[in-house]
């Protein structure tokens, strides 16, 4: 295995709860009331939908995707989803430093040290709003591949905050079956002073609808049951998920760092959004927008391929 490479989860798709849009000539993040299933290809005009996405819309009635029916990959809620505070170069778009609040990985020039980590409020580092909690879900929607996912990556205090609970509730609960319980990503709302009572939009995670806990329950334990008699070591399978992000210091590849800071963490031209909370940032109409990260980038490298690092 190659080192300083994290092992993750193998991705079919993204899951997203907002895009990034063309204002004036700017490429800037917009959040949504809704989610959006696309594929890991892009285009000039944006990521391509998913197949699955056309058929939760037809499903849904209005059009718009509120809820989507997923199962969870590992019983270890911290192998689905990981949360960190993370900062990011802006200049070059590779990560700087990845924290929990104890203890932080941190790129220097003398290579990745391990430092103490006082959370964005009380770093140095992290002044003018540069490090803000990361967190990434992987699950899976339909049965075509058993060990491919889907994943959903924010910045929203609401959305990490609920998936942690849910994750961990169910764990328990369920007795520790939580790879087998049938489940579902909501989309919620919730307004604040701060949000102006404007609505924000987080993710939420429960059993799925028209199934109350007990039910799904003692179909964990079925599907638990099925498994077992194949052979299925879902055990294993945690422990192979854990010691492959272990062998990483971030999870992402240098190929789609751009997209992610250009989508999660904007430069400070743009409102970060309501409370602090939002997935996706709304954009600002105050202040006029800097160049993005991929257009300093693509300068940089003096190449015509968006958001190639040099």
């Amino acid at each position: 295995m190659i080192k300083g490479l994290a092992i993750t989860p193998p991705i079919l798709g993204r899951i997203s709860i907002g895009k990034v849009v063309e204002k004036n000539g700017k490429r800037l993040p917009e959040k949504d009331d809704q989610f959006t299933i696309t594929s890991q290809v892009q285009t000039r005009e944006g990521w391509v939908p998913h197949p699955f996405d056309e058929g939760l819309r037809k499903a849904a009635g209005n059009g718009k995707i509120r809820s989507i029916p997923v199962r969870v990959l590992f019983n270890d809620p911290d192998l689905n989803l990981r949360a960190e505070y993370s900062m990011f170069d802006r200049t070059t778009g590779r990560p700087l430093c990845v924290g929990n609040g104890d203890v932080c990985r941190r790129y220097t020039a003398s290579g990745v040290q391990s430092l103490p980590c006082p959370s964005p409020d009380g770093c140095e580092l992290a002044k003018g709003g540069l490090c803000k909690p990361y967190g990434r879900l992987n699950v899976k929607i339909g049965d075509d591949d058993e060990l491919g996912t889907f994943i959903f990556r924010t910045t929203g205090f609401n959305s990490i905050r609920s998936l942690a609970a849910r994750l961990s509730y169910y764990k328990a609960v369920s007795g520790d079956l939580l790879a087998c319980l049938p489940l579902e990503l909501r989309l919620r709302g919730k307004s604040t002073t701060m949000s102006h009572r404007t609505p924000v939009y987080y993710v939420d995670l429960t059993v799925r609808e028209g199934i109350t806990l007990e039910e799904g329950i003692a179909e964990a334990r079925s599907n638990d049951e099925r498994r077992k008699a194949v052979g299925y070591d879902q055990a294993s399978l945690d422990e192979s998920a854990k010691q492959g992000f272990a062998n990483g210091a971030f999870d992402e590849s240098g190929e789609e760092i751009p997209e992610i800071v250009e989508e999660f963490f904007p430069d400070a031209s743009v409102d970060a959004g309501a409370d602090g909370g939002d997935d996706v940032a709304h954009v600002s109409t105050l202040k006029p927008a800097k160049p993005t990260l991929r257009e300093k980038l693509d300068k940089k490298a003096g190449s015509d391929k968006p958001g190639e690092l040099p």
